[in-house]
C-alpha cells in the first residue's frame, strides 16, 4: 500500500463484511488454546476516532490534550498526534515519545508538581516551553534551568481537595505570591491550570468555584504585566458523552463570562481516559477453581476463580483504590449464575480483582473478557524481569478508517508506522 514504512511497527487489523471487534477476539483466543492461553488485549482505534468525533461535536471550543500518562501504547500516540491533540508529558521518556511521532514542541505541555531536574533540562533542549509550576521551589529550578518557559500556574480546587488528603495545587493567595517571583526571576507565566475529578457530583459549583479563581490569577498575572492566554480545566472526563455534555452545560455559561472567545484565550482540557477508556479489552484465561460455602440471600455456594493476570499486571489500578467492573462470559440464558470471586495468580490477599459478581460456573481453561481496559498499563507489572509484555493486537472497521481519512489521517503522513491486512486474511 502506497506510503507504509518498509518496516511498519504496527500491524492492524482491518475488519471488512461484517466482521466485529467480537470475532477478532475469538479467533485469538482460538490461537492462544492452541500455544500457552496467556493473556491479551485487543485495541480498537476506531474507537478513539469516534471519542474524538464526540469531543469536536460536544465542546469544539476546547483543544483537548491528550495525558500520556494514561496510556502510553505508541500506536494510541500515533493515531493522537495524526488527530492534531497536544499532549500533557509528565517526564523525559513522554516527551520523546510523543516528539519521535512528530508532535510540534508548542503542543506539549511538561506537568508534575516536582520536575527532575534532567526532565527540566530535557524540555529547555527540545524547545518546550511550557511547563506546570504550583511552588516556589520548583519555580526557582524553572528559572535556573529553563529561563524560556511559559508556565501554567497550578490551581487548587476545592472538588480536588475534597478527594485527597494530599496538597495539590496553589490557593489565590499563593499564586499571588508566584506571580511576584517570577516577575522578580524574569519567568513568563502564561496561564492557569485545574483539575475537577470526575468524581465531582456538583459539577455547576465546582466549575463556578475554579473559573472564578483561575479568573482572579488571569487579572493578578494581567496587572504585573504577564500575557495570560492559556487556561487549561484539566481533566476528568469519564468518556461517557453524557458526562461531556454534563461538563459542557456547567462551563459554557462560565467561560463565556469569565474568558470570552473575543479574549484570545485558549481553552484546552486533558481528556484521557475519555479516548483510550473503551478503546481496549483485556481476555485472561482461568487457571485456578475453588468453590466454598457461604450464606448470601439462600446461595451458598461462591466460586473463586483464579486468572493468570491480576493487580500485580494488567489490573494494577485496583491497588489504587479503583474497582473492577465484572468480566464478561459467553453463557446461555438457562445457565445458573453463582456468586464469584476473581483472583490474580499470586495467592496474595491483595491479590484480588473482583470482590463479588454474578457468573456462571466456570472450568478451568475458560476465558474471561474485560471491557474498558485502556487506562490499566499494557506493559507487564512483574519482579520478574524477563517477563514478555502482553500481546497486544489492533483493530479498526473499514468505517472507522473511512472517517479517520476524512478527519485527515493518512498512512503517508502521521500514521506511516501502520500496516493494514485484512482480519479473515491472518492466521490465526
Amino acid at each position: 500500500m502506497k506510503g507504509l514504512a518498509d518496516q511498519p511497527s504496527y500491524i492492524i487489523e482491518l475488519l471488512e463484511g461484517g466482521v466485529t471487534l467480537e470475532d477478532v477476539i475469538d479467533g485469538h483466543i482460538c490461537e492462544q488454546a492452541l500455544v500457552e492461553k496467556n493473556a491479551f488485549v485487543v485495541g480498537d482505534l476506531g474507537v478513539l476516532m469516534r471519542q474524538h468525533l464526540c469531543w469536536q461535536s460536544v465542546v469544539p471550543h476546547v483543544q483537548p490534550y491528550y495525558p500520556v500518562k494514561c496510556n502510553s501504547s505508541p500506536a494510541v500516540i500515533e493515531v493522537l498526534a495524526s488527530l492534531g491533540l497536544g499532549f500533557i508529558c509528565a517526564n523525559k521518556a513522554e516527551m520523546s515519545l510523543v516528539l519521535d511521532h512528530g508532535v510540534p514542541p508548542e503542543n506539549i505541555i511538561l506537568s508534575g508538581v516536582f520536575k527532575q531536574l534532567a526532565h527540566i533540562k530535557h524540555a529547555a533542549k527540545n524547545s518546550i516551553q511550557h511547563l506546570v509550576c504550583e511552588n516556589e521551589a520548583e519555580l526557582s529550578k524553572i528559572g535556573r534551568l529553563h529561563p524560556n518557559a511559559k508556565l501554567l500556574l497550578q490551581l487548587t480546587t476545592e472538588a480536588h481537595a475534597a478527594e485527597t488528603s494530599m496538597a495539590f495545587g496553589s490557593s489565590l493567595k499563593s499564586c499571588r505570591h508566584l506571580l511576584e517571583v517570577a516577575k522578580e526571576l524574569g519567568v513568563q507565566v502564561v496561564g492557569v491550570t485545574f483539575h475537577i475529578p470526575s468524581s465531582c457530583q456538583d459539577l455547576q459549583q465546582a466549575y463556578t468555584h475554579a473559573l472564578s479563581d483561575a479568573r482572579c490569577v488571569f487579572d493578578m498575572g494581567v496587572e504585573l504585566g504577564f500575557n495570560m492566554n492559556i487556561l487549561d480545566i484539566g481533566g476528568g472526563f469519564t468518556g461517557s458523552e453524557f458526562q461531556l455534555r454534563q461538563v459542557e452545560t456547567a462551563i459554557r455559561p462560565l467561560l463565556d463570562a469569565y474568558f470570552p472567545q473575543l479574549s484570545g484565550v485558549q481553552v484546552l482540557a486533558q481528556p484521557g481516559s475519555f479516548y483510550v477508556a473503551s478503546a481496549f479489552s483485556l481476555a485472561v484465561n482461568v487457571i485456578g477453581k475453588k468453590m466454598v460455602t457461604r450464606h448470601w440471600d439462600s446461595l451458598d455456594t461462591e466460586f473463586l476463580y483464579y486468572m493468570n493476570k491480576g493487580v500485580y499486571g494488567p489490573f494494577d489500578r485496583k491497588l489504587l483504590g479503583n474497582s473492577i467492573a465484572a468480566p464478561s462470559h459467553a453463557l446461555c440464558a438457562e445457565e445458573a449464575m453463582y456468586p464469584s470471586s476473581l483472583w490474580g495468580p499470586s495467592l496474595d490477599p491483595l491479590d484480588q480483582v473482583v470482590e463479588h459478581c454474578l457468573l456462571p460456573e466456570l472450568s478451568v481453561g475458560d476465558w474471561l473478557l474485560f471491557s474498558n481496559m485502556g487506562v490499566c498499563g499494557l506493559e507487564e507489572l512483574s519482579c520478574l524481569p524477563t517477563a514478555p509484555p502482553l500481546p497486544v493486537y489492533y483493530t479498526v472497521s473499514t468505517s472507522d478508517w473511512y472517517e479517520m481519512q476524512e478527519a485527515g489521517v493518512a498512512l503517508d503522513g502521521a500514521m506511516k508506522s501502520f500496516s493494514f491486512l485484512p482480519f479473515d486474511s491472518l492466521s490465526l
